[in-house]
């Protein structure tokens, strides 16, 4: 069988991650820059093998202050560790429209193990004839796993940050030609 590349197309792609602050509201941000591709068994996705880079000095939360202090050695060491990598160990259909992602995320130089959901969003063709397929990836870390553990007390004790993050990562990809 023959493999087909398909290319993450960023104009047309986000990255999203949630967090809790002092545990009653969620803060949003996101990664502007990015990329990524699947290789797949001619057009099957099931069985993909992707790969994905983030750029972490693109981390946006529209607060300046927060989105230096989130570059910083107190949370993502951008210096050091400038990008988060991704690497599929298996794409498995669930059932019509979604897939379980497995495979090891790096971040701050620790590799994990994490599982994702990705929902089909479906496939089509752009204006230049390029076939498209969107997927929305979900899930979620608990940042603590890769090192990143800053965190500050309230006036009452509380935590200010949570440790679990949201992902939420809207993917099209463009079929390579």
């Amino acid at each position: 069988m023959s493999k087909t590349v398909w290319n993450v197309d960023t104009l047309h792609s986000e990255i999203q991650f949630k967090v809790k602050h002092l545990v009653i509201s969620t803060i949003t941000g996101s990664f502007t820059s990015f990329s990524g591709n699947a290789v797949t068994e001619q057009d099957q996705f099931e069985n993909a093998e992707i790969a994905f880079t983030v750029d972490v000095t693109s981390v946006n939360t529209a607060q300046i202050a927060r989105d230096e202090h989130l570059r910083s050695a107190d949370f993502f060491d951008t210096t050091k560790y400038p990008e988060f990598r991704f690497n599929s160990n298996t794409f498995t259909k669930l059932d019509q429209n979604r897939y379980r992602l497995v495979g090891n995320l790096t971040a701050k130089g620790v590799t994990k193990l994490i599982e994702l959901e990705a929902e089909y969003g479906g496939t089509e063709r752009d204006s230049w004839g390029t076939l498209k397929v969107g997927f929305q990836v979900s899930g979620s870390i608990n940042r603590k796993d890769f090192g990143i553990t800053f965190n500050a007390l309230t006036e009452t004790g509380g935590l200010a940050l949570g440790e679990k993050i949201d992902i939420i990562a809207n993917i099209q990809l463009a079929k390579e030609i």
